[in-house]
């Protein structure tokens, strides 16, 4: 099985932490903890950011060091573009859950002006949180941008973090996979059939495509349903990460 770990600490950078909250917890509103001192202002020039473009949006993906800056700043709202139980289990202190691609009902983004700025997340690194940029853009909100490094790097890197896998070591699982080439550019999407946790990618041109699945409470026959653009797959977790998947 392919698999490694990674530390989840509820560490600060220049921030203190909120304490922890589940999902139906409505107190979070997309911005993290009133710092105990901020970054001196600086500009940033967001109109060189690299593009992340899905269904003809182009999403900009902002740097970890950019949204760490506004973030302490209390500048941008962040969202959580994954599942519900990956979201109670560990998120960015403050974010909101916002699932990829529409949102939930009773979306907490709903609320919040059309230029707020915003910046969404995932792990994949930003498969997911590209989605709902791009979907959250075509709504009419002015100011979205996905973290181009994803959650891992800011989990890495110390900054707060909440949940109740915060103090936890991760498991992270290597899923390798082929699809048909005339198919790059499209999505595969693995989720768990117990719990409400996913990842997504993209194919590659030669057909193949990788993911990191940041799941959690899973042991080897966990099953899994791997859903590629030309075939459905169910499989165990050891299944899914000691071979190619293909259909």
């Amino acid at each position: 099985m392919r698999r490694r770990q990674f530390l989840a600490v509820g560490a600060t950078t220049g921030a203190t932490i909120v304490a922890g909250c589940s999902g139906d917890d409505n107190s979070a509103d997309g911005y993290g903890p009133e710092p105990e001192s901020e970054p001196e202002e600086r500009s940033i020039d967001t109109d060189a950011y690299d593009t992340f473009s899905i269904d003809g949006v182009d999403v900009p993906l902002a740097p970890l060091e950019d949204v760490v800056y506004w973030y302490q700043r209390q500048e941008a709202r962040m969202v959580d573009a994954r599942g519900a139980d990956q979201y109670d289990d560990l998120r960015i202190t403050g974010a909101v859950f916002s699932r990829a691609p529409d949102g939930v009902s009773d979306d907490p983004v709903d609320d919040w002006s059309a230029d707020d700025r915003i910046v969404t997340y995932c792990v994949c690194p930003h498969a997911l949180a590209g989605q709902r940029a791009a979907s959250l853009i075509d709504a009419g909100y002015e100011n979205v941008y996905a973290l181009d490094e994803g959650l891992e790097a800011w989990v890495n890197q110390g900054y707060p973090v909440d949940g109740e896998q915060a103090t936890q070591s991760l498991t992270a699982y290597q899923v390798q996979g082929r699809s048909d080439p005339a198919y790059a550019g499209e999505s595969v999407r693995i989720r768990t059939l117990e719990t409400d946790q996913s990842e997504l990618s993209l194919v590659g041109d030669d057909g193949s495509y990788e993911l990191t699945l940041h799941f959690t409470g899973l042991d080897e026959e966990s099953l899994l349903e791997v859903d590629a653009p030309d075939y459905t797959r169910e499989l165990t977790l050891e299944e899914a990460t000691s071979d190619v998947i293909a259909a």
